[in-house]
């Protein structure tokens, strides 16, 4: 599996203090996954699976990786991806 694009919407102040930014990531070319959080935790960023609420009003993951060795993977694309987009943005670059 080879992550082909990833995209990073960084958030404004004004919206979800903890949340940075919405991601998508492309897998393959063929197969693509939006709404993927970038989230401020207390260790730091992490990245959040799209997910839903459901009736007991727990929030369940839409789509997951399956192991630890992908999760991280993704993972760190994400968070790489979200570092270069501030990066970008304090610069004016795109």
């Amino acid at each position: 599996m080879k992550i082909s694009d990833i995209r990073i919407r960084l958030l404004t102040k004004s919206d979800d203090n903890k949340r940075k930014a919405n991601a998508s990531f492309t897998i393959d070319n063929c197969f693509v996954i939006h709404e993927v959080g970038v989230i401020e935790g207390s260790k730091g960023l992490f990245m959040s699976m799209p997910r839903r609420k459901i009736a007991n009003g727990e929030f369940k993951d839409i789509c997951h990786p399956i192991d630890t060795a992908t999760r991280n993977s993704i993972e760190a694309q994400i968070l790489e991806a979200y570092d270069k987009a501030v990066a970008n943005a304090e610069t004016g670059e795109k």
